[in-house]
């Protein structure tokens, strides 16, 4: 580290008077989505203790590093499933080495001992923007966690196979209605029965929270539903990114599920509704830190085209 570069770089801990500041860095950073915007990280505020930092250069901001402290363990960020440094273009590789030593002299003076950190996957950069991984490297930070999603690249998208197919024949012939919704109290409950039958838990999201996130955010969260006689027999819930459609939610009830009614959603989506978007993300299959893999989900994620994207978590000590 050169004394000019220490001198250009400067952390500051983010507080509420700076959310201008920051959201207007998540949308000119390289590598920033919606889900870093004040407006949605602090919907569970109540949660977490947040430790956010703002990364100033020649004394203006060029990065945020959203996080919050925990049992002595700085975390980025436990309320989001990803999180790691949001920079613009203008934040060099060295810059990036001193901006983890001076994060982690200032956790020290907090009391922290290790940091927990998840990069932001890289079909959300905008443009390159992997250099905190090669911190992590040179920091001697350890993978503490690979989960895996399924991703289709339209550009070069793989034919749905013949159970898919089958699923959108079977859905035509039950007359499967194709519904874009903002009634996610007509899918919520849907949901959070599989997931409590299959999981013994409800969604990340509350119903409250998810419609109050709807109301911030109408153009980057979309419920699709699917009906038959005006029953809704199953949904799905996207997140629109600037390059990126991500599968927040799916669900289906047993009729759904028997008429092939995700199978009918996912053909429109995909192959008509967001056939011009770059990437559509099914989100990850696994559990327990990616030890655990639900082979029936994604089964179903790659029988419509999706191959695997990682989504790492790596520890050091500060």
């Amino acid at each position: 580290m050169t004394l000019k570069n220490l001198k250009m770089l400067e952390l500051k801990v983010y507080r509420k008077e700076n959310m201008q500041d920051w959201d207007s860095l998540i949308k000119r950073s390289k590598n920033g989505t919606f889900l870093f915007l004040r407006s949605y990280m602090d919907y569970h505020s109540h949660r977490f203790s947040d430790l956010s930092f703002m990364i100033y250069r020649k004394g203006k901001i060029e990065g945020v590093l959203p996080g919050n402290i925990a049992n002595k363990i700085y975390y980025s960020h436990q309320g989001l499933s990803y999180g790691g440094l949001v920079l613009t273009e203008k934040i060099s590789v060295s810059e990036v080495l001193i901006i983890f030593e001076l994060l982690n002299q200032e956790l020290r003076n907090r009391g922290v001992e290790k940091v927990i950190y998840k990069p932001i996957p890289y079909i959300y950069h905008k443009m390159p923007s992997q250099e905190d991984i090669y911190a992590l490297f040179k920091m001697g930070a350890i993978k503490i966690a690979c989960n895996i999603s399924s991703t289709i690249y339209q550009r070069n998208k793989l034919n749905f196979i013949e159970s898919r197919k089958s699923g959108i024949r079977k859905s035509k012939k039950f007359n499967v209605e194709f519904i874009e919704s903002n009634r996610f109290d007509l899918f919520w409950p849907i949901l959070n029965e599989n997931l409590t039958n299959k999981y013994e838990k409800n969604a990340v999201h509350s119903l409250e929270e998810i419609s109050y996130l709807h109301d911030q955010f109408p153009n980057s969260i979309k419920l699709y539903l699917a009906s038959i006689n005006q029953r809704i027999v199953a949904g799905t819930v996207l997140y629109l990114m600037d390059n990126v459609i991500h599968v927040q939610y799916i669900s289906a009830n047993e009729e759904g599920k028997s008429t092939g009614a995700l199978d009918m959603i996912f053909d429109k989506l995909i192959n008509d509704i967001y056939k011009e978007y770059p990437i559509f993300d099914f989100g990850q299959s696994t559990e327990d830190n990616g030890y655990y893999l639900n082979e029936n989900l994604i089964f179903q994620k790659e029988g419509f085209g999706g191959r695997g994207v990682v989504f790492d978590t790596y520890e050091f000590l500060v």
